[in-house]
């Protein structure tokens, strides 16, 4: 057993979350069944490039003294947001204000502490045995948020979802399962938030379930800036009902260890879904992004955009795998996965998979990795701008493609300058 989860099963006992009522016996399935499979190895084909070994050999406490948080992480963060530090709720710098009507958002420790089972069945769902980390975020995830918009309900702003990192005084494993659900024919849209401050090495294993009914539309973007040693892996499963939409961006910019699996199932008749995303290894951090896309319903879409840079000792892997079934006649599916190389150092894998089951559909998929083009840089040489100057010109424009396809100005001008905050950081230029 990997001194990770060996750490966390010797203080389940001790763990608040162990003995409630109603979600104590499936917790302890949940652990038990962690414990029999233990973490993940590079033998299994979904982990082949990305080894557990450094961090199975952690040990983690599931509790921990933070030191205090730094308010001024919040100030580009508007109202309404939900805030979680190291795991835990934190109403003091929850701010709800603008919370549109229609929609409910709160953090899962208050519907744990009601002890109504309804309002946390989703938290005893059943994983797949070999997924160590879900098994592990069933069995302690005591906190999370929680949003339910009713049919037709609207947000006209985006609602914040803020999952902030700090130093505390050993190293932390926090779970938190968080539920979206969105009514017929509403429309919302969310930004989560993973962001850290002071050095530390924690272990955030975060779980994200969404469900949209017929006809709603979800824009969900997602926003990794974690601390430089910190460990996220992160699960999202969407399920889609019919003519419903589902737009998805995700900014990969920090952690040491980030990995995040996207599941989307298109279970209804003309249900929809775009994403698209950059990920950034730079330094020596490793990031694994894997999507996994179901069309289970006739003339379902989908359309993946993703581009990925890798510099110093980084590594960056992607797999994109799209699954059309039988009965699922009439869908489309386009796949579009390019890559950066910009040292001799860094490393990028990338895999583009299509499986086709149904008659009559439209599909394509391709990922390239490369250098960046010199006859580009050339041209911009020859008109007085500074190569290092050029390259991060480049740079840029090659990975805000990602966010070219936001509806939301507003939030596309946000997050424009995220990624242009963490890429002007970077030493493109060498």
């Amino acid at each position: 057993m990997s001194a990770l989860i060996e750490s966390l099963r010797s203080g389940f006992d001790a763990f608040p979350a162990a003995n409630a009522t109603e979600l104590g016996a499936a917790r302890r399935n949940a652990l038990a069944a962690a414990v029999a499979n233990d973490l993940p190895t590079q033998r299994d084909e979904a982990w082949k490039y990305t080894a557990l070994r450094a961090l199975g050999a952690r040990k983690f406490a599931t509790t921990a003294n933070a030191a205090p948080f730094d308010v001024a992480l919040l100030a580009e963060i508007p109202a309404p947001r939900l805030v979680f530090v190291n795991g835990v709720f934190n109403p003091t710098l929850t701010d709800l204000a603008g919370l549109p009507a229609g929609i409910e958002l709160r953090p899962l420790s208050q519907l744990l502490a009601a002890e109504q089972p309804g309002n946390f069945d989703f938290l005893v769902r059943r994983f797949d045995a070999v997924d160590a980390f879900a098994l592990l975020n069933a069995a302690f995830a005591s906190d999370g948020a929680v949003l339910r918009a009713a049919a037709n309900a609207a947000s006209e702003t985006p609602i914040h979802l803020v999952f902030a990192g700090v130093a505390a005084d050993a190293d932390l494993a926090a779970h938190s399962r968080n539920l979206i659900e969105v009514g017929e024919s509403s429309r919302v849209t969310i930004v989560e938030h993973h962001l850290g401050t002071g050095a530390h090495q924690h272990l955030f294993n975060h779980l994200v379930e969404v469900h949209a009914a017929p006809g709603a539309e979800l824009l969900h973007a997602r926003v990794q800036d974690e601390s430089d040693g910190a460990s996220l892996i992160a699960r999202t499963d969407a399920a889609l009902s019919s003519n419903s939409s589902y737009q998805r961006v995700d900014l990969e910019l920090g952690a040491a260890l980030s990995r995040h699996e996207l599941n989307v199932s298109l279970r209804g008749e003309g249900a929809r879904v775009r994403s698209s995303g950059s990920l950034l290894a730079t330094g020596r951090r490793h990031v694994d992004t894997r999507l996994g896309i179901e069309h289970l319903a006739c003339d379902t879409h989908c359309d993946l955009l993703w581009r990925g840079l890798a510099t110093g000792r980084g590594r960056a892997v992607f797999h994109g795998g799209i699954t059309i079934q039988a009965g699922a006649d009439g869908s489309s599916a386009a796949l579009s996965n390019k890559n950066l190389l910009l040292s001799d150092s860094a490393e990028i894998d990338t895999q583009p998979v299509l499986e086709i089951h149904a008659d009559e559909v439209t599909a394509s998929h391709g990922a390239t990795v490369g250098q960046l083009d010199p006859r580009h840089l050339f041209y911009l040489r020859a008109r007085g701008i500074p190569e290092a100057q050029a390259r991060g010109m480049l740079t840029a424009a090659f990975c805000r493609e990602t966010l070219a396809s936001i509806g939301n100005s507003a939030l596309a001008v946000t997050l424009t300058a995220m990624l242009d905050g963490k890429l002007a950081s970077l030493e493109i230029g060498e």
